[in-house]
């Protein structure tokens, strides 16, 4: 049985490491991120509820008053 000749191997996988990161970089160059991120301002709208304008009190039966 003859044998498995791994003297290529080395170089093999070492070009394919760098060809895949030189792919790699090439991608990530072609997106354009922001240079300073800031944060949204986000505007606050108040919804009006029936419930709001009123002040309830919700009791629970332990709470209430013997008769």
């Amino acid at each position: 049985m003859p044998q498995l000749d791994t003297s290529t191997w080395f170089i093999t996988i070492l070009s394919m490491i760098i060809t895949l990161f030189f792919m790699f970089q090439l991608k990530v160059a072609k997106y354009n991120f922001p240079e300073n991120p800031e944060p949204k301002l986000m505007s606050v709208s108040k919804s009006t509820t029936p419930w709001e304008k009123k002040w309830t009190k919700i009791y629970s039966p332990l709470s209430l008053p013997l008769q």
